[in-house]
């Protein structure tokens, strides 16, 4: 689940291209309703990471399995998720079930423990192939007891 090329004009539109591709694969079943609980996550905080990685994340009863779907903007396109030192390029949207709260927590500490790496996140952008793309999502989470 990974958009190449990404352009968006916002971040409640770049997750919802990233929502809609879990939609399509299964992993959520009911997309309006998971976006609202997105963007409500959204407008309690930013979601925004150091080194241009934005992360928009829910719990939901609408998540069938949790999922990271990522979205590497076009070449000069970026989107501000609010953090302190720019817009984003990398955005990862993290969809975990309502009862799975440490599990929720767990991938979220996991991903941005990765993503303060400036030699990982430059790898997830200069990857220019979903599948390296995942590669590199999983085996960063190859610790994390699914």
């Amino acid at each position: 689940m990974v958009i190449l090329e990404m352009e968006a004009a916002d971040r409640s539109d770049a997750a919802a291209q990233l929502a809609r591709r879990m939609y399509e694969q299964g992993r959520i079943d009911n997309l309006e309703a998971f976006l609202e609980q997105v963007n409500a996550r959204e407008h309690q905080m930013a979601t925004g990471l150091p080194g241009g990685i934005g992360m928009p994340h829910a719990r939901s009863e609408h998540v069938v399995q949790t999922s990271i779907a990522v979205g590497i903007t076009r070449y000069g396109h970026s989107i501000d998720f609010g953090a302190s030192d720019g817009p984003a390029t990398v955005i990862l949207l993290i969809a975990t079930p309502a009862g799975a709260f440490s599990e929720h927590l767990e991938v979220l500490a996991t991903l941005a423990r990765s993503l303060f790496r400036p030699a990982f996140r430059e790898s997830l952008r200069r990857a220019n192939d979903a599948e390296v793309i995942s590669e590199l999502i999983n085996s960063s989470l190859v610790f994390f007891d699914h």
